[in-house]
């Protein structure tokens, strides 16, 4: 990759050039970050940047990223996000900088291995539960395998990029026949169509690019799991940094399921007949004695393992580890047996490593028991207590760290978030900027550039005091009877974000009954894309949902005027992960409560109010029916993680306001 420098290309000059060619507007904030984030890269010091919606933050990050002169990874939450920048942000951006001396514009994406279509799958077939590879299976899902298989070979055949998300609409399981995950892969070496490769090829176009997007998830294993899945890279970027910490454990998270390891024995028993004994049988046998130690346990949070328990995983993982060794050698044979081979295999060592992580009873993990419900059977889960010390010690002690997101500053402060990535911040953190220099902390420094967007004069906080605290039975009378005066004074227009589904469910049916001429619609009706649709389209709709909605949707304009909370989105108090932090903080001497449940609440109101505001022209109403917002100690933390609007507790200038708005 060619060489080049910040000194030779000044980012505010490219960066100008790059907005000129785009048809924008300079904005400060854009530019502040840019030039900040080049520093940074330049000295290799980690920065965390806040950056408001509106401000430009891609353009603010890659612009500086093409100048620097070594390897940089952007790391997204969202396939979304991901999608713009790929598909549109850097093919305009590259455009735009046309011309400019020195500059590498090469770029790939990267993702895991099970998000590219697996072209020996497609060909060989899928193999059954004896090992044995078979064709495409019948029944109602045969038509659309055959559809994506004919996708597949159509991308191969134009040097298409073989991705999950180009691919025609389908579900989890029908694209689980047409892909493979890492242990089930033959390795491009063995495998007949490595050259062709999806997932091969996607990598070595990585290897060639100065600029590689990826997501949080194959960050964290790349770097922490220490699995090698990204070329060497000296800067990572990392957009959407507030659910940094939420993937990366979602990444060092395992489970382990009796039907797991039955499978995994099943599979097994083609490949290991040969051996002495039964190993595949002696597995299956494990797998039982584990159901039985789960019957025995409570589902939740498990601080004291059973000796029951703790029996069955150490037999579950002495008969994985026996299977495993008998094995034979692998023969170099056809491919068909090669595959189904190395799937079983993979399934077994999965079952393996999953059964000595839990067996271990590391203090570093968390252990629980799920609730077996419907058709699903109960599961153990395992995942680690916290991951600011793997990031510190396997990311930011290695690599130069930009965070950026429009949340990063909860209570007015950089430092709950510093803390949680694994930057100790001092004991006061500056609003402003942050640095340290304490001797067993990493320097970094914080800076809020603001937003285009005028909070004070777009937006009003309304904070529904009079109502009663909320209770565990879900949304009463009085918060019933104040969702629907709202939403009648702006007669629709209205985004309701819930604490859990039955609320949502609860609210949307109250909404129908009362106000029968609006549309409402409610989170499961449909898909969220087409919920959006309709949302956009018709501006007296509701669109009522939980998590995803709180976090994963765009709306600006006139669709959405009012935002309703209806609680702080605290985490469950039987929560096992969220319990075991806070109780861990307690022990330490810290506030369990303030350092993970106030603050999971913070940076979730901060996602769930930045709904409303999304270009400098929106105007609306962010409505919170939880008094403790005004009332709790708590309150003034929780409020300063919000945008900067104008505050209320009045409800009759609140539906004034409304029918303002719906007049307008």
């Amino acid at each position: 990759m060619p060489e080049t420098s910040t000194a030779t290309a000044p980012v505010a000059e490219v960066l100008a050039k790059a907005v000129t060619g785009l048809g924008g507007q300079q904005r400060d904030g854009q530019v502040q970050m840019a030039t900040e984030v080049a520093e940074a890269m330049e000295e290799g010091r980690h920065l965390l940047v806040q950056a408001g919606t509106g401000t430009g933050k891609s353009l603010g990050y890659l612009v500086p990223a093409m100048l620097h002169d070594k390897r940089v990874v952007v790391a997204t939450a969202t396939l979304a996000l991901q999608h713009q920048l790929v598909e549109r942000d850097l093919p305009r951006l590259v455009e735009a900088v046309k011309g400019v001396p020195g500059l590498d514009t090469s770029y790939a994406v990267l993702k895991g291995r099970s998000n590219y279509a697996c072209l020996h799958r497609i060909r060989a077939g899928v193999p059954d539960d004896q090992g044995t590879l078979v064709d495409v299976p019948m029944g109602s899902m045969a038509e659309k395998v055959l559809e994506l298989r004919a996708w597949a070979e159509e991308e191969s055949e134009q040097g298409g990029s073989g991705e999950r998300d180009n691919a025609p609409r389908h579900t989890d399981r029908e694209w689980r026949q047409v892909a493979v995950n890492h242990r089930e892969c033959l390795g491009a070496t063995k495998c007949p169509f490595g050259a062709e490769c999806f997932a091969e090829l996607a990598k070595e176009k990585a290897q060639r690019s100065h600029l590689i997007v990826t997501n949080h998830s194959l960050l964290a294993i790349d770097a922490i799991e220490d699995v090698p899945m990204i070329p060497d890279y000296d800067t990572v970027v990392i957009d959407e940094a507030h659910e940094l910490t939420a993937r990366v454990t979602q990444a060092a998270t395992d489970e382990l399921a009796v039907a797991d390891i039955e499978r995994a024995a099943r599979r097994s028993t083609r490949w290991t007949e040969a051996a002495d004994g039964d190993p595949a049988g002696d597995l299956e046998d494990a797998a039982q004695t584990l159901a039985e130690a789960f019957e025995a346990t409570p589902p939740g949070r498990i601080d004291q393992i059973s000796t029951q328990l703790s029996d069955a995983l150490v037999l579950v993982r002495d008969a994985a580890r026996t299977c495993l060794s008998a094995y034979p050698r692998e023969s170099g044979g056809d491919g068909e047996g090669d595959a189904g081979r190395t799937q079983a295999k993979g399934m077994v060592q999965e079952v393996f490593v999953n059964a000595e992580r839990m067996a271990a009873g590391s203090q570093a993990d968390v252990l629980w028991l799920g609730e077996a419900r419907d058709r699903f059977p109960a599961r153990l889960h395992v995942a680690p207590l916290q991951v600011w010390g793997p990031m510190r010690d396997k990311l930011l002690t290695d690599k130069t760290v930009v965070f950026t997101s429009a949340t990063l500053m909860l209570g007015g402060e950089f430092g709950a978030v510093a803390t949680s990535l694994g930057l100790k911040p001092t004991e006061r953190i500056g609003h402003q900027v942050a640095t340290t220099d304490a001797d067993d902390a990493l320097p970094w420094k914080g800076i809020d550039v603001g937003s285009p967007f005028d909070y004070g004069q777009q937006s009003i906080l309304y904070v529904a005091r009079h109502l009663p605290q909320p209770g565990r039975d879900g949304l009463g009378p009085a918060q019933l009877d104040e969702i629907c005066d709202l939403v009648d004074a702006l007669d629709g227009r209205t985004l309701g974000l819930f604490s859990s589904r039955r609320a949502a469910e609860t609210a949307a049916e109250a909404v129908r009954a009362r106000l029968p001429h609006l549309t409402t619609l409610a989170q499961g009706d449909a898909q969220l894309p087409e919920l959006a649709k309709q949302f956009v389209e018709d501006p007296h709709t509701c669109l009522f949902g939980t998590l995803s909605l709180w976090q994963g949707l765009d709306v600006p304009g006139d669709t959405c005027q009012l935002v309703i909370i209806d609680r702080i989105p605290f985490p469950r108090p039987d929560d096992p992960l969220m319990s075991a932090r806070a109780k861990a903080a307690d022990d330490r001497g810290g506030n369990g409560f303030m350092e993970v449940s106030a603050t999971h609440a913070a940076l979730l109101m901060a996602q769930g109010a930045g709904r409303l505001i999304r270009t400098t022209t929106d105007r609306g109403i962010v409505a919170v029916l939880d008094p403790r917002l005004e009332t709790a100690r708590y309150g003034r933390f929780l409020k300063a993680s919000l945008p900067p609007m104008w505050s209320t507790t009045d409800p009759a200038l609140v539906r004034q306001a409304l029918k303002r708005l719906g007049q307008g």
